[in-house]
Formats: structure tokens, sequence, C-alpha cells
């Protein structure tokens, strides 16, 4: 026999790495010291958790009861240990690792994983942000519906789930879905705390209940970053402990007047450059000290040329769309006849509830007479624009308002403030990363929630 002919090959890819890396942070070291080895089984839980990661990070979607065929090309033992083979990951074995994750507690292994990789790479921990997204599902997920929730309910729940409509960040709200909440380190884009919730939850209601539960599972002292979702003055008072910048809601009459009346500071010739070097060219700002909630804090209302342009340039594009369908609302009211003065005036009302930057202002009601000589009303009227509206609009063009309770000596520079906030979205790359067509969680083939929470994991 030839040589050649007992020559096998298999690939190993971007996967070596990925498996080398799996092994150098410990994760299934972790895993197996949590759950146990049973010397029966032919693959410990640690393994095929990392025969998950490893699949995932293939970038080939396959559904749990095809997991092995993922193998048959690989080089599984270079990647998961002596003696594997890809029929020992069949979907009752996975099934079982996933269910023993479940029952142990989730969020106690990736808090033990996570301070593995922050002790083990030295991620710098100054700065944390946290965020959400959605992940749609199909199918039914039939459950009980839950009971009113209790004000008080722990964030970290010891029921599964529920599957529900909720706001879609998909842009699909005929689907199902649940939530993902991800706190991830500025430094590198760690994700250093994942939590799965119900598909209606509002980040309002849960983001400082978040805040508090990581704070207790991971004992540092991170400037938590978030945006507008986290201010309100119950939240405010959750995290007074913490630090934190936000943004804040312009539905706040204090942030309103602030936007309307204060002036932005012009940049100084010598920190033109400074701001050049940081990339804040196109910013400039005005510090305020505010008391909102009981808290103390700076108020940073920053102006920003880009985002001034393209919001002006919304602003004429609405305009010119109202004046187009003012002037349709227009012709019809005009041209028809009314039985009572109040039919017109109703009519008119709620016209000019769809109109934002103009309004439909009656001029004269006519009392004269249909050609069934009945008597009738006709109203003549015109559009004028609400100048105060457009005004309003105009001055808060480019603006918006961070927020931190980091005032006197524990004070961050604006420009600290401002470039932090814009690190927001080490979040969003973790969410498009995990929406990718190409990574595992584009789907789920899962029917339980409890194993839609463990994919998530």
């Amino acid at each position: 026999m030839s040589y050649l002919e007992e020559i096998q090959v298999k690939n190993l890819d971007h996967l070596g790495i990925v498996a080398g890396l799996i092994d150098e942070i410990g994760i299934v070291k972790i895993i197996n010291n949590k759950l146990g080895i049973d010397v029966r089984e032919k693959i410990s839980a640690g393994t095929v958790v990392k025969s998950i990661l490893i699949n995932g990070l293939g970038f080939v979607s396959r559904p749990l009861y095809l997991f092995s065929q993922f193998f048959q090309d690989k080089a599984i033992e270079k990647l998961l240990g002596e003696r594997i083979k890809p029929d020992y990951l069949n979907d009752d074995k996975i099934g079982r690792v996933m269910d023993e994750l479940y029952k142990y507690g989730l969020n106690d292994i990736f808090i033990e994983v996570v301070l593995e990789v922050i002790k083990k790479f030295k991620i710098d921990l100054k700065y944390s942000h946290l965020d959400s997204t959605s992940f749609h599902l199909d199918g039914e997920y039939k459950r009980e519906e839950d009971k009113e929730k209790q004000e008080e309910e722990k964030i970290i729940k010891e029921r599964p789930i529920l599957i529900k409509k909720g706001y879609s960040r998909d842009h699909r709200p005929d689907l199902k879905q649940c939530v993902l909440d991800l706190i991830t380190s500025q430094d590198g884009d760690i994700p250093l705390f994942v939590r799965v919730g119900d598909g209606n939850e509002s980040d309002k209601a849960v983001f400082g209940k978040v805040l508090v539960e990581f704070k207790k599972q991971i004992k540092f002292d991170s400037i938590m970053v978030c945006d507008s979702a986290l201010y309100g003055q119950e939240n405010l008072q959750l995290i007074q402990h913490l630090k934190w910048i936000t943004r804040v809601p312009m539905t706040i009459k204090k942030a309103k007047e602030l936007v309307q009346n204060i002036e932005v500071e012009e940049v100084k010739d010598e920190d033109k450059e400074k701001r050049s070097d940081l990339n804040l060219e196109s910013y400039t700002w005005k510090e305020e000290i505010v008391t909102y909630g009981g808290i103390k804090q700076t108020w940073l209302i920053v102006l920003s040329e880009k985002r001034q342009k393209s919001d002006l340039e919304k602003l004429e594009k609405q305009l010119s769309q109202e004046e187009k369908k003012s002037q349709k609302f227009l012709k019809e009211i005009q041209s028809e006849e009314f039985e009572h003065p109040q039919a017109a005036r109703y009519k008119l009302k709620a016209i000019n509830k769809k109109l934002r930057l103009l309004e439909i202002k009656e001029v004269e009601l006519i009392e004269t007479y249909s050609k069934k000589k009945e008597k009738i009303y006709k109203m003549i009227s015109l559009i004028i624009k609400k100048d105060e509206e457009i005004s309003r609009k105009t001055k808060e063009a480019g603006k918006f308002i961070l927020a931190t309770n980091l005032v006197e000596e524990n004070k961050l520079e604006a420009s600290e403030i401002l470039i932090t906030y814009k690190n927001q979205q080490s979040t969003e790359r973790g969410f498009r990363f995990l929406k990718d067509p190409l990574f595992f969680t584009d789907s789920f083939f899962v029917e339980k929630p409890e194993r839609i929470e463990k994919m998530l994991f």
C-alpha cells in the first residue's frame, strides 16, 4: 500500500487559534470544575462547550442535530483532545450539558470566565458599557402567561425567560423575541456581563438593576456608560453609589430649557489643535452643574457640527413634506360641507394633530345652503408655519446632553466624557457580530426558552 493512500487531510483553518485561545482562558477547566467529570463519559461538559464555541466561530450555521457533521472534515483531536470523535457530539449529549449549565447557573459560570480573562489579559476596566438588543424567533413558544411581575423581582431570575412580542430592534414586530443585555469593557470590547430577558422587557425598567447586579458580581471601580434608557429618577437613585456617564433624554424639562437657551462655548485657538488630535474638532460644548433626582451631576451640553447639518437637512425635508400634505388637507376641508360648525372645527382639530411644523387655521366659517336647500357650513382656512416649533427644532439641531455624577474631586475632563460616550459603540459591535448570518446565533434551532438563554450564553 502506498504511503499516500494512508494520508488523511483534515482542516484546522482559523479554528486552531480559536481552540488555543479557549485553552488559554481555561474555559474547559472552569466548566469541568463546576459541573464535575464522570469517568464513564467519553467527552466532558467543558469540551462540549468548547466544541460549541468552535462551531459558532466556524461561521457555518448548523442546527444542533447536524452538529457532529461540522467536525467530520476537521482535525478534531487537535481541536478538542485525543480520542475525541465527531459522533460523541450528538444532540443528546449537547442537550444534557446545556441543561446542566442552566441548572448550575449561567451567570455564575460566565462571571468566573470573565474574571479569568480580566486577570490573564490585563483588561483595563476604567470604563464599561451597557446596552441591549433583541433576537427575534420563529415559532409559537407557548407557555403559561406570567403573572404580573412584582416590582421587587430580582434581575437574575430563577424562572426561564418569556418569549414574547415587544419593541423589536430587528424591525420585526410581528415575531416574538427575547432581549439580551450586554456589558463590555471599553478596552478590547470584552463582554463582562450577559443577561437574557423577556421579549417585552423595557430597558428603562431594568438597566439600573442590571448595573447594580453587575457590581455585586464583579468587584471593581468601573465607570458605567449607558444610553438615555438609564436616565430616570428611579434608576439614578438605584445606582447612586456607582460611577456613571449617560445621555440625558430630551423629554426632561431642564434638558429642553438648556438646549434652547444655552450657547456652547467658542473654541479658543490654543484648544483647536488639541481637539483635532482627539478627533473632536467638529464638537463644541459647555458644562453645567445640575441636581436631578437628588443627585448632583455635571451636564455637558454638546453641539456636533455634522449632526447639526444633518438635523437641519431633515428639518427642511420634514417641512417640505408637511407643506405638500397640508395643501392636500386644505383642499379637503375647504371643499367639505358640514352640518354644524362644531363638526368643521372637530375635523380641523383632527387634521392639525397630523402636522408638526405647520398648522391649518380657520379664517372664516360661512353659513350657506346646499343644492337640496339644506343649511350647511363651509370653512375658509389657510396654512401657517408654527414658527415657535421650527425655531425650537432649529436651536436643538446637533445638540445633545451627556451627564455624569463625577463632580468636584472626581471630575472628568469634558473631552474625556465625550470620547468615552462615543465609545458606547463597543457593545453595538458585539451585537452586530452576534447577529451576523455567519455566526451561530443568527437563528435558534431550540424550542425551550431555557436553551435559548444557554445559546446566547
